[in-house]
This record gives structure tokens, C-alpha cells and sequence, in this order.
């Protein structure tokens, strides 16, 4: 896939999923590509925090895109997004992500099932991404779910995720998702990309001059390799000079990504 100009037109729609998990109605924004076919399968790639894709340029950056196409749906994230996204097996130490897992609940039983019903999607070999916290609950649906999901994509991921706060004797096995993946065998299959900016934060936790959001990814990363998957293989790592925790970086990272994304959906 490739990025070109283009006179297509994104097809964009939103819809609203009732679920009983968050006991809320839960908004997404639903992307099909322009020639969009409703009697072929297309792969689908997930994105939490579905209310930024205005301010990340979605709709407009699909729109430049050639090649092989795929169906786009940003889950909407409301006042309880801190208490809705995290890690499903367990919150922080301050009970954020208490919800987790009913996240987790509403995107395998309620969520997928909508989807199938509504748009002719492949229902394994998903992708799943987010920012910030949404890239957290990312990470920890494919991890824990390799059966439906493929690849994983942290865009300045939460990954100092922790059950004990730095004032509390914390040490870095802490860190719930490093945890969870050194704990757990390894996913045959699963793909994995992040992005950090190196002015994602101004934090550095243990004074070693690497701001802890680069930190955290790369000993994350470190993790993955443990388990056996290959740097530059099935894991990809971006780090963008001069870049933020907003939006605005997020959006000139996308296209790397989706190129990614579109390549492993080949393979």
C-alpha cells in the first residue's frame, strides 16, 4: 500500500452499539473504502479513541491511500475513559481501568458481532491500535485474544501502567503489561508496533536521561524479544524527534503505520 493522491472518497458513517458490559451506548465511527464491495471480506483494523479521528485526519489520510483496502472503526471513548481503558487482568494502584475488562467483554461479545452483522469484515486476523491509554488496551486485547487479533499498534503507549505508585516502593516489575507478557507464553502469529516521540513527556522516573514513555516501550519491547519475536521483524519501533503526546504527532506517524499494517495483512 502507498499513499497517493486521489479523487476517492472515504465512505463514513457513525453508528451507536448498545452495550450491556459499560451499560452505555457506545459511538463509533465506521470508515469503508470508497469502492467499498458488499460481497467481499475485508480485513479490519480497530482503533480506540474513535472521537480523535477528526483531529488526526483520518478520514482524509485514507483517502490518499492506494493499494490493498481495508474497513476502519474508532471506538468512541467518554468521561470513563480512565477507568475503561488499562489492563483487563487487574487496574493501577489508583483503581484506573477498573473497566477494563468489561471493555474487553464489549469488544469480543458485542462489538465484533455488530460489525459482522453490518459490514462484511474477516473475523480474525484483526488489528487493534490506540493512543496514549487506548494504546495500553490495544496491546492487552491482541495479547490476550490471538486467536482474533493479528498486530497491535501503540501510538505512545501508557506503558508505565503500574500496580504501585512511585511513592510506594515501586520498582519496575510494577509495570502490569511487562508483567503480563513475561508471564505468559508466547503468541505465535502476533505482530507489534509502537511509537514513541521524544517529547512525549519530560519524566524520567530513574535519572538516566531517557524520558520513561521511551523507556517503558523499549523494555516492553524488550519483553516481546524474550519471548522470541525478532526487532524488525514481528516487532516495529518508531521514535519520532521532537514528537508529542497529541494528536498532531500521532497523525504524521499514521501512514507508517498503515503501511505496516497493509503489509503484514498480505503476508
Amino acid at each position: 500500500m502507498s499513499l497517493n493522491s486521489s479523487s476517492s472518497q472515504i465512505l463514513s458513517s457513525i453508528q451507536y452499539v448498545h452495550s450491556t458490559f459499560l451499560d452505555r451506548e457506545v459511538t463509533i465511527s465506521v470508515l469503508l473504502p470508497a469502492a467499498y464491495d458488499p460481497v467481499r471480506l475485508y480485513p479490519l483494523l480497530l482503533f480506540n479513541d474513535g472521537q480523535d479521528f477528526e483531529a488526526l485526519g483520518m478520514a482524509a489520510l485514507l483517502e490518499r491511500l492506494s493499494g490493498k483496502p481495508f474497513i476502519v472503526v474508532g471506538i468512541h471513548a467518554n468521561h470513563d475513559r480512565i477507568y475503561e481503558y488499562g489492563t483487563s487482568v487487574q487496574p493501577d494502584y489508583a483503581d484506573r481501568g477498573n473497566k477494563a475488562g468489561a471493555t474487553t467483554s464489549f469488544v469480543l461479545q458485542e462489538l465484533l458481532p455488530f460489525l459482522k452483522n453490518h459490514y462484511n469484515i474477516k473475523m480474525s486476523g484483526i488489528t487493534h491500535a490506540g493512543f496514549s491509554l487506548g494504546g495500553l488496551m490495544a496491546l492487552d486485547i491482541v495479547w490476550n485474544h490471538p486467536d482474533i487479533f493479528s498486530a497491535a499498534g501503540v501510538f505512545s503507549g501508557a506503558l508505565w501502567w503500574r500496580q504501585k505508585a512511585l511513592n510506594e516502593g515501586y520498582s519496575d516489575s510494577d509495570r502490569i503489561m511487562h508483567r503480563q507478557i513475561r508471564n505468559s507464553a508466547a503468541k505465535p502469529g502476533l505482530r507489534f508496533w509502537f511509537q514513541c516521540g521524544s517529547l512525549d513527556e519530560y519524566d524520567d522516573r530513574d535519572g538516566d536521561g531517557v524520558i520513561d514513555s521511551i523507556q517503558d516501550t523499549l523494555e516492553c519491547i524488550a519483553e516481546l524479544e524474550r519471548k522470541g519475536y525478532g526487532w524488525n521483524k514481528e516487532v516495529f519501533y518508531l521514535e519520532v524527534a521532537e514528537g508529542r503526546h497529541n494528536p498532531q504527532t500521532w497523525a504524521t506517524v499514521l501512514p507508517d503505520f498503515l503501511e505496516w499494517m497493509s503489509g503484514i495483512d498480505q503476508e
